[in-house]
């Protein structure tokens, strides 16, 4: 690590003043999380996966139990990035981390909020870093964070942005449950943002990822009766079972897309004006029904600007 790195580790997080005062750390069981907004219900097709065992996150959760287990529930150096913060107890805070391997988790920063602590420098979002962290309750103990470096910051729009994929992962990623598919993508996402990529299209681009990793996309270049969509095609989207061919029969509000549109979200190119168009009226779709019509902050903030 260089000079210039920035490094906390075990001994630099401070112990809680309550805690200090009681001579105790917070019990292994109890949990002091603030509600979470959690991740929608499953479509039934979606849940059937989850009562068959097929889910991905589910397969890898199962495969790093018994490490996770047989090492005291302690973790160590895990690339990871803070997706919120908020106030916990008189000095600390509670962290909302995006882990590669872990999914969500919520830990403790101790002591973070104290003017000399060198975790207010670390716990930024945004910024790629690696965190340690222990415990065995919903809560765990940050017990070290390491800025990685390597990336650029988020400014404007990108910035806004940012901070609607962040929250996002929060309604959609439930806690400990491993998508290091979307981890990945995560970080791809950041990146174009931070090279001012345009917007229209990097979240697309997640939001296909994100749907399709926590189980709710399905192929958008074939149609339940499993027939090649047409690009010349009207079709619309069923939540439930997929693309379907438009007709009298199918809800008014379901929106009606072009079977190009349909192809170029397939294929992640959005260089069409159409595409552009369609495809954001349908991600909006898909995002309020699977979300069972809970409003993201994120986005109303940028229709708010965007009227200005």
């Amino acid at each position: 690590m260089g000079t210039n790195d920035t490094c906390v580790n075990e001994s630099a997080v401070g112990r809680d003043d309550d805690d200090a005062q009681s001579g105790r750390d917070e019990p292994e069981g109890t949990s002091a999380v603030a509600p979470d907004e959690a991740a929608p219900d499953a479509s039934p097709r979606r849940r059937a996966r989850r009562q068959s065992g097929q889910t991905r996150s589910e397969t890898r959760a199962n495969v790093r139990t018994s490490e996770y287990e047989s090492a005291g529930r302690r973790v160590t150096e895990q690339p990871a990035f803070v997706l919120h913060s908020y106030p916990y107890r008189e000095t600390s805070l509670v962290v909302d981390v995006f882990s590669r391997d872990h999914g969500r988790l919520a830990l403790v920063a101790k002591g973070a909020k104290r003017p000399h602590s060198a975790l207010r420098g670390v716990l930024q979002t945004f910024q790629p870093l690696s965190m340690s962290w222990s415990g065995k309750s919903e809560m765990r103990t940050l017990t070290g964070a390491e800025w990685v470096g390597g990336m650029l910051p988020l400014s404007g729009d990108a910035l806004l942005c940012g901070f609607y994929v962040n929250e996002l992962l929060v309604k959609f990623c439930a806690r400990e449950d491993p998508h290091p598919q979307l981890f990945h993508h995560y970080v791809v996402t950041l990146t174009r943002l931070a090279h001012d990529e345009p917007p229209v299209q990097v979240l697309r681009s997640f939001e296909r990822v994100l749907l399709r990793e926590t189980g709710y996309a399905m192929a958008l270049d074939r149609t339940a009766a499993r027939k090649p969509v047409n690009a010349a095609g009207r079709y619309v989207f069923d939540p439930e079972c997929g693309v379907r061919e438009a007709s009298p029969d199918v809800p008014a509000h379901w929106p009606v897309i072009a079977g190009q549109t349909l192809l170029d979200m397939e294929n992640d190119d959005y260089h069409r004006v159409q595409t552009v168009a369609q495809s954001k009226m349908l991600m909006r779709f898909l995002l309020n029904i699977y979300l069972g019509g809970a409003p993201l902050a994120t986005r109303q903030i940028l229709i708010d600007l965007q009227n200005l």
